[in-house]
């Protein structure tokens, strides 16, 4: 099983923008993200981490101004808090291995896949292409995607 944790070393990695959004629990820009309007096949991971957070399969378009999924690809490193900031009562979503804040999950996502919107900040996230998977060291996420190439 691979060693996904909190390190110095991708701490330092981070931008100014990804290290107050993941350790400070602050939101980026909406619209103005790197996956809001992101399409291309493959498997999102925590920017500090690495662990496996949402696939392209669940993405979908809220047109909330970030990026939005209906399920995590793997529920075990996705965990929710109670969150009472601004004056909102809300479900805060972090990375459990990283403890990255990663954004909020609402129930007013599509009902055909489970009515949850999961609303993420895109500086929370690594994208690893379809292609990518196997030598990035995700091959068994390779299987959600067995309708493509």
């Amino acid at each position: 099983m691979p060693d996904y944790r909190k390190t110095a070393q991708a701490l330092a990695r981070l931008t100014p923008l990804q290290h107050k959004v993941t350790q400070e629990s602050a939101t980026e820009r909406p619209f103005d993200n790197a996956f809001n309007d992101h399409h291309e096949p493959g498997l999102y991971v925590d920017i500090v981490s690495g662990e496996p957070l949402f696939t392209s399969l669940d993405k979908f378009d809220s047109h909330c101004g970030w990026p939005s999924f209906s399920k995590p690809a793997d529920a075990e490193n996705v965990i929710e808090r109670h969150d009472a900031s601004h004056g909102m009562l809300r479900t805060e979503v972090r990375s459990r291995h990283a403890d990255s804040h990663l954004g909020h999950v609402f129930d007013d996502g599509p009902r055909d896949r489970g009515g949850l919107r999961y609303c993420i900040n895109s500086a929370s996230l690594r994208f690893i292409a379809l292609a990518d998977l196997e030598k990035e060291g995700y091959g068994e996420y390779r299987l959600l995607f067995h309708d493509h190439p």
